[in-house]
């Protein structure tokens, strides 16, 4: 039997908690609701970093962000780390992406044989933080809350353009491949930026939620009353000088659900695509990270909490696949660091030579009902004076950092995290033994001089390339315009065939 395609599909801040099994009921996503009716749905699945390109690098190598050394969004994705795209070139798949993976450096491949657009975001090493200078904004890039203020509805934006584009070239991707020309299997990534802010939105999108009751203020957390690291996102995303309004918040809120509903109808048009072309694939959706939405009075990501660390993650198989994947809610917590294990698994590539490469775990026995094990999560980017980590291991939720208080959260009693359980004697029991999984696993002091070694490095380099002839490594497109529609190196009668699908009616 020949391996099945593959198509992923990612949102970008796209909130695990609003995919509690499938979309949540006030979405309107009829595309996401019916591919989550014949999927495997991780319903407590988890970001291995709560920031873009971190994010990336891990859901793509299977590797927590000290192995990659993607600590943040201006480190470097080292070219000689496998990611999945090239554990399934290697396994004979045509591997293919459109739209954003948020690469820095020279390769901005990454295993793929072709990229169909260039990436929203620069590619050098611009954005990196500097633990040198702890509580120093960095205004030319770094959030801040005009993105709160300035929600509203634009019919065309600069992240409009880029998704429509990622949309209308995956189309035309699974166009050319129904023709049959390559007869390899092939695995193909579809990456959208959207619902990531600013929260701007289509009118038609937009109307969709007018006057919905979701779009209430959740209720905030004085910034006296944060914890140490929540005060310094407030401080990094520059909250002094806003005075953001309830109704601003709505309105924030309201473009946020009105992309998503975006985001659904553009995987309509590839699914759509997919089923008039007569091609199967193993559909998954998933996300890089959350969004806090005004969750305690945060915004973006950058945090551990559930709105900003869960994702969705769901897995719709190929039919005839037999039992490799058992569909329907799973609670288990999971991470994006088990996509890559999951799909060698799921097309039948030897496991021996994949985990090695690899953090992750196959979530085909968990989606059955074996344990995964505690998943790990770590953060070292803006906001951090030194690098965070956190364990979810079972109902409990586990937060270190050098420089912060300990956290401990039972979520099956306080989804919302609010009771921070560290300093309650009841718990030390729970929290010693989280504490020596985590000192077991990570050794803080010694990430810690890796994470400024990186940035006093990249600051260096950064500054040398910016001076004098400047030529940068965002991707760009080639498009070999004479091999397109007819050239008089083609055979007419030939092309106009071979160009058709289906052939024949």
């Amino acid at each position: 039997m020949s391996r099945p395609n593959i198509l992923i599909l990612m949102a970008d801040q796209l909130s695990g908690v609003l995919f509690p099994d499938g979309p949540a009921a006030f979405l309107h996503a009829p595309h996401l609701r019916a591919l989550a009716a014949r999927s495997a749905r991780f319903a407590t699945c988890y970001t291995a970093s709560p920031l873009c390109a971190p994010a990336r690098a891990s859901l793509m190598s299977g590797q927590l962000p000290r192995r990659t050394r993607v600590y943040d969004n201006a480190a470097e994705f080292a070219s000689d780390i496998p990611t999945y795209a090239h554990h399934l070139r290697r396994a004979g798949y045509a591997t293919c992406l459109s739209g954003k993976m948020h690469f820095v450096g020279p390769d901005q491949m990454h295993g793929f044989e072709e990229r169909l657009t260039t990436d929203i975001y620069p590619a050098d090493f611009g954005w990196t933080p500097d633990y040198r200078r702890p509580g120093e904004r960095i205004d030319w890039w770094y959030h801040n809350m005009g993105s709160i203020t300035g929600a509203g509805v634009a019919e065309i934006t600069n992240q409009y353009e880029y998704d429509d584009e990622v949309a209308y070239h995956a189309c035309r991707k699974l166009y050319d491949l129904s023709r049959g020309a390559d007869e390899r299997p092939w695995c193909l990534t579809v990456s959208f930026t959207h619902p990531h802010d600013p929260f701007v939105a289509r009118r038609r999108y937009w109307d969709l939620y007018e006057n919905a009751p979701e779009l209430e203020p959740p209720p905030p957390i004085p910034y006296a009353a944060q914890d140490p690291h929540s005060q310094r996102i407030l401080d990094a995303c520059d909250w002094r000088n806003y005075a953001i309004t309830p109704d601003q918040v709505r309105r924030a809120r309201q473009g946020y659900f009105a992309n998503i509903s975006y985001v659904d109808d553009k995987i309509g048009e590839i699914l759509g695509v997919l089923r008039d072309t007569r091609q199967q694939a193993i559909v998954v959706v998933l996300s890089d990270h959350g969004e806090m939405l005004g969750d305690r009075g945060l915004w973006f990501k950058m945090t551990f909490f559930d709105p900003s660390a869960r994702v969705p993650l769901m897995i719709a198989p190929v039919e005839g696949m037999g039992p490799a994947l058992a569909t329907g809610r799973v609670d288990t917590p999971v991470s994006t660091i088990d996509l890559l294990p999951t799909l060698c698994d799921l097309v039948g590539l030897s496991m021996d030579e994949v985990m090695p490469w690899t953090d992750g775990v196959s979530l085909c026995p968990v989606a059955a009902g074996a344990p995964r094990g505690p998943v790990p999560m770590e953060y070292a980017a803006e906001g951090t004076v030194s690098p965070m980590v956190a364990i979810r291991d079972g109902r409990w939720k586990y937060t270190r950092c050098l420089a912060d208080p300990e956290q401990l959260f039972d979520l099956d009693a306080d989804p919302s995290e609010r009771t921070d359980l560290a300093p309650d004697p009841a718990q030390a029991g729970t929290l010693a033994r989280l504490r020596a999984m985590a000192e077991a696993r990570w050794d803080l002091s010694a990430y810690d001089a890796e994470v400024r070694e990186s940035q006093a490095r990249r600051w260096v380099v950064y500054e040398a390339l910016r001076n004098g002839a400047y030529f940068p490594w965002d991707y760009q497109p080639l498009m070999q315009a004479s091999e397109r529609y007819m050239r008089n190196h083609m055979n007419l009668d030939t092309l106009e065939e071979s160009k058709r699908f289906p052939r024949g009616e």
